[in-house]
């Protein structure tokens, strides 16, 4: 069973990586493409910005 949660997690984590690097031209965001697609969970939950940044990233 726990594999199957990292399994997911790992899915999730693909696939808001992914959306967010296809949607990047999206945002306010000028530079740090790949540090702000890899950090995506951790920014998602400590700043407000990056929260509206990133569902501008995802409307495409």
């Amino acid at each position: 069973m726990g594999y199957l949660v990292v399994i997911v997690l790992v899915i999730v984590y693909g696939y808001g990586a992914m959306r967010f690097w296809k949607g990047f031209h999206r945002t306010n965001f000028s530079g740090g493409r790949l540090s702000l697609t890899l950090l995506w969970p951790i920014f998602l939950i400590a700043n407000k910005s990056y929260r509206q940044n990133f569902g501008r990233a995802l409307k495409g």
